[in-house]
């Protein structure tokens, strides 16, 4: 489990969303089983960055991208990938570290 600390694209709020968090050699990829239409993956996407909290440790984020597709999800650990699968689930969020 994560936090994904953003700034709301128009309120100017900060937010802080829970997500399941996979480390990756050069950050960290989110799997989005809501698609990637939900306010804070938008938010995420407009700002260009954002912070990861995950084990008492804040992680700076930036370059965010969505990625589609069975080379996307390859990216996850094997058991996530096979319930992505079931629920036809393709989409990630891809946040490499600063």
């Amino acid at each position: 489990m994560a936090i994904v600390v953003h700034h709301g694209r128009t309120s100017g709020r900060w937010y802080r969303t829970p997500v399941i968090a996979f480390r990756l050699n050069d950050g960290y990829i989110i799997s989005l089983p809501y698609g990637a239409d939900r306010d804070w993956v938008r938010n995420v996407l407009a700002a260009g960055s954002c912070t990861l909290e995950q084990g008492g440790k804040r992680i700076e984020l930036t370059n965010p991208s969505v990625l589609v597709g069975s080379k996307a999800v390859a990216m996850l650990p094997a058991p996530v990938r096979t319930a992505l699968r079931l629920l036809h689930i393709t989409r990630v969020l891809r946040l490499p570290a600063s």
